[in-house]
Order: C-alpha cells, then structure tokens, then sequence
C-alpha cells in the first residue's frame, strides 16, 4: 500500500529524554511508533473494512506513453484533370468504339 507521513507536536523535552533512553535499550523511535498505529489501526479499524482494504488490488504502475507513430506524407494525389484531358479520353474512346 502506498505510504503517507502522520505528523505530530511533542515537547522537544520529552522527546529528547525518550530518544536518550530508547538509544540506551537499543530501540528505535520510528518502528516502536510504526508498531503503535499498526495497534492503533487494528483497535479501530473493524475487521471487514480491514479484509477489504488489504485486499484491494494495487494499482499498476503507469505505463510510460506510447511513441506516436512518425506521420507519414500523404499520397500525392493526381493532378486535377482539365478540360483538355477529358475531352481527349472521351475522343479516344469512342475512336476504339468506332464511334467517331
């Protein structure tokens, strides 16, 4: 599951006396406060919502963009056919038709 920061104020005396004595028994601060909210979590949290958010599928990672495609040029098209053009398919035609 994705992580977030909990952020909390605490007399920086207290704090500091905690770590001095935490370090003296080899504890750490971070996992003994990770333990907590996992505690935390499981007091409060009832066990369905539990199960359905644990059991949630994961998010896949973004897939990077696709590359677009180079463009290709588009075909060259045909000359506009003038007047001159048709009239001489439309002779040649009927010339091979006998129609002449």
């Amino acid at each position: 599951m994705k992580q977030t920061a909990v952020q909390i104020t605490f007399e920086i005396e207290k704090l500091n006396a905690l770590k001095f004595f935490m370090k003296k028994k080899e504890a750490n601060l971070t996992s003994e406060l990770d333990n907590l909210m996992q505690k935390l979590y499981e007091k409060y949290v009832p066990q369905p919502a539990r199960e359905y958010i644990e059991g949630c599928p994961k998010p896949e990672p973004a897939r990077p963009p696709r590359k677009p495609k180079p463009k290709q040029p588009a075909p060259k098209a045909e000359p506009p056919a003038t007047i001159h053009s048709i009239i001489s398919t439309i002779i040649r035609v009927a010339t091979l038709l006998g129609r002449t």
